[in-house]
């Protein structure tokens, strides 16, 4: 009985110990504190910009000729467009592209329908061609790939 009074009567390795354990849980509450309120307080003053989303969607199309189509296509998007370029693929893997598209159309407002004129061939003097020539073709199927300022790219098909 003596022995267990005298182990309760040394407190003092007991206490040290308690007094680590508990300076490292105030620590940790604290730190978990701070970075929530810190995250809270920086989220809500850090505001992202609304730039606007491009998207465009093909209404209809023609063929003019078997070097020149029409596209008609519509800004379903909430930003302004502006074309940059475009390149035609036909199924053989061959593909005409035009990277400085001088009669570009004009941007196309949210919402707004706008007429692209793709050319290939004779009829777009500044494009260029890889794999074999082509013109449009009845019963054919060619991919036109527009690429916008933004660098976005927007594919459709077209069937002569």
């Amino acid at each position: 009985m003596k022995t267990i009074k005298r182990l309760f009567k040394n407190k003092k390795g007991i206490d040290t110990i308690l007094a680590a354990l508990l300076m490292v849980v105030i620590v940790v509450v604290a730190s978990v504190m701070v970075y929530a309120w810190s995250t809270g307080l920086l989220g809500s003053l850090l505001v992202t910009p609304n730039v606007g989303k491009e998207a465009l969607n093909s209404e209809n199309y023609a063929f003019t000729n078997s070097t020149s189509s029409t596209l008609y296509i519509r800004n379903t998007g909430s930003a302004s467009v502006s074309f940059a370029s475009y390149y035609v693929k036909d199924s053989a893997g061959n593909q005409y592209s035009r990277t400085t598209w001088t009669n570009a159309p004009a941007s196309a407002a949210p919402n707004a329908l706008t007429t692209a004129y793709i050319n290939i061939g004779v009829s777009c003097g500044s494009c260029t061609n890889q794999g074999s020539a082509f013109t449009y073709t009845a019963g054919n199927s060619y991919t036109v790939t527009v690429i916008t300022t933004r660098n976005n790219q927007f594919t459709f098909t077209i069937i002569r």
